[in-house]
């Protein structure tokens, strides 16, 4: 359908309400939009109480995230239509928030925009039109201590759990999901049923009928969600941080000349913007950083390498996600990619009891290959590295293949008779732009030199 056309056609998409309640077994949130002369959307969001304490759900503080938390949620249920007024009955965005939330829309959505050929301006997307209220929230000073840790499953969020080990009498494990690999993933490093919060997110079943239908559809801001949710749940728990494992890889456009990032809300001017948010608007003194921010992929793969426990757990691939049990679908880019990166220190043997057969010597993966490399027209919107750091992999691969006189595999050989091998040294790699609380820096620091000093 017409991007045009159906702001046309639908002009307003409202925002209705919002609860929140506490039942015997889990804290419930549902909100209410709707895309006027379209449809109604009541999605669900509910946070197992298994045997926490937590604060009382009945205060603005609470209510105030909730709400915003909406802001964000709405997002995929904006996106079929993209109506251009944006009318919110149960709450008040300031100046401030407009402008926060315009460009979460316009950037959140920019693979959305992209893939559909939506070609607009920034400030043009959406016009918000507050007639509720505003929630008054002072600023609080809680006692807090310990962290949040989002795990999702994959290799990332597994060395974050490794390198804060020291911290896990105190911590957390928080996923949106509940996957048993993600599950099985903090078990591995001591976390018990009660140090898991898991968190449901039920998506509106109309929403889905309206993507059968053709309407538009695309990539929305998921760690946002993540963000607003494991900031309302670390303030329910009294949680003072919220340690991501998102890497400085993350901030590189998938499109060359252009701000359309797959990874936006994984970005370091996210992580910027929403700790700005948290301080002027949520004001619930937890601190938001990640934990991985100053380190590439390439590094992250050579610290995991390391942690032998997690090897035959762990998973990234999204295909695979929508199977259970979670597996390597070893046909799509985030599996080349985990594979390109872990080859340096895994390859042959190791890699093959991971994903069950050899990626590079699969012929049908090249065009993805060459794409991955940067020699493509876009770099495939999934989370994988920067062209820099895979070119590397692939040459320390191809070095450490030809001391050994072994054989180049397919992609290895195509590579070499293609391509330059890499140059650079990424191993040392730290990006000061970060914001994790010094305790936490040091902890990283050692965690590097030692593993390139292994390497």
């Amino acid at each position: 359908m017409d991007f045009c056309e159906l702001r046309e056609k639908y002009p307003k998409f409202i925002y209705n309400d919002y609860k929140i309640e506490e039942l015997q077994d889990k804290i419930v949130i549902e909100y209410d939009f709707e895309i006027e002369g379209l449809t109604k959307f009541n999605p669900r969001i509910e946070i197992l109480k298994k045997d926490f304490n937590f604060k009382s759900i009945n205060s603005n503080v609470v209510k105030n995230i909730v709400f915003s938390l909406g802001m964000v949620e709405a997002i995929s249920y904006f996106k079929p239509t993209c109506s251009p007024q944006f009318f919110i009955k149960c709450g008040k965005l300031d100046e401030f928030q407009e402008k926060w939330f315009k460009k979460l829309f316009y950037l959140g959505l920019g693979e959305f925009r992209f893939i559909n050929n939506i070609k607009i301006e920034q400030n043009e997307l959406v016009d918000f039109i507050s007639i509720g209220e505003s929630i008054e929230v002072e600023q609080l000073q809680d006692d807090l201590s310990g962290c949040v840790i989002p795990v999702g499953g994959g290799k990332d969020s597994n060395v974050t759990l490794d390198l804060l080990k020291d911290y896990k009498d105190d911590s957390l494990a928080f996923m949106i999901g509940g996957k048993k690999v993600s599950i099985d993933c903090a078990k591995a490093f001591g976390y018990s049923d009660n140090q898991i919060i898991e968190v449901k997110r039920i998506i509106d079943k109309n929403l889905l009928d309206l993507n059968k239908k053709g309407f538009l559809n695309g990539h929305t801001p998921f760690s946002a969600i993540v963000a607003f949710l494991s900031y309302l749940c670390s303030y329910l728990l009294g949680k003072k941080y919220i340690a991501l494992s998102n890497e400085e890889s993350a901030n590189e456009s998938n499109v060359d000349g252009e701000n359309i990032n797959h990874q936006y809300s994984k970005t370091i001017e996210f992580e910027n913007d929403f700790r700005e948010y948290a301080q002027k608007k949520l004001k619930a003194n937890v601190e938001y950083f990640s934990m991985l921010r100053p380190i590439r992929e390439i590094q992250i793969a050579m610290l995991f390498s390391k942690i032998e426990k997690c090897h035959s757990i762990f998973k990234s691939c999204n295909v695979g996600s929508k199977i259970e049990p979670w597996v390597w679908c070893c046909s799509c880019p985030k599996c080349l990619f985990v594979y390109i990166i872990l080859s340096p220190f895994l390859y042959k043997e190791k890699l093959i009891n991971i994903f069950g057969e050899d990626l590079f010597e699969k012929e049908s993966l090249l065009e993805t290959f060459i794409e991955l490399c940067g020699y493509g027209k876009t770099k495939p919107f999934e989370c994988v590295g920067t062209y820099s750091e895979i070119r590397f992999a692939i040459t320390k691969t191809i070095e450490n293949l030809e001391n050994q006189n072994s054989k180049l595999p397919y992609l290895l050989e195509y590579y070499k008779n293609h391509f330059e091998l890499c140059k650079e040294r990424l191993l040392e790699f730290y990006n000061e732009n970060n914001n994790l609380p010094e305790e936490f820096a040091k902890i990283l620091r050692l965690a590097i030199l030692d593993g390139y000093f292994l390497f």
